[in-house]
């Protein structure tokens, strides 16, 4: 029986794990929490220098330790970097304390929510709806071992919200 004391967001960058986790955090009445920028605040590092000057794997390394940290926490929703469940541990870790759910949107949806923005370092390449397709066709299946799977594409956040807490409340009263 999973006690379940945390929410925990993931999917792809752009679902909108960040802005649903706030808004999620604020109707529960729970602390909020970006693996991204905790691992920022931890390494004195923007993610995108990780990347530059220690690459993917080094940052796949803080990121599980992070996870691990995160574990200690209660009444938390946290928001994960995009790739953080491809690690069958990190995604084991946040289902011993947390409901998972995971933000789903189409690549183009994705691409369009992400074309502005820069800080993005596995979208710096010459076709990044490429790069988000095949991204999303290699961490599928992680995806899909999510509790739950919400399409965010075409609903405002605040619907997704809603759809979020509705289902966290499901999960804590038969988790109890």
């Amino acid at each position: 029986m999973r006690l379940i004391r945390n929410l925990a967001l993931v999917g792809f960058m752009g679902t909108g794990k960040s802005s649903v986790g706030r808004l999620a955090a604020e109707v529960l009445q729970f602390d909020f929490i970006d693996t991204d920028d905790w691992i920022e605040g931890q390494t004195g590092k923007s993610i995108a220098e990780i990347f530059a000057h220690q690459g993917e794997a080094a940052f796949r390394a803080v990121e599980e330790q992070a996870v691990i940290q995160l574990g200690q926490r209660a009444n938390t929703v946290i928001a994960t970097g995009g790739g953080m469940v491809a690690n069958p541990a990190n995604l084991a870790s946040l289902k011993e304390h947390a409901l998972v759910v995971c933000l789903w949107a189409s690549p183009e949806t994705i691409w369009e929510r992400l074309r502005s923005q820069t800080h993005r370092p596995l979208l710096q390449t010459a076709d990044p709806l490429a790069k988000i397709r095949e991204l999303l066709a290699e961490r599928d299946s992680a995806y899909r071992q999510s509790d739950v799977l919400i399409h965010t594409g075409l609903r405002p956040p605040k619907e997704v919200v809603q759809q979020v807490v509705y289902q966290f409340h499901l999960a804590r009263k038969s988790s109890r």
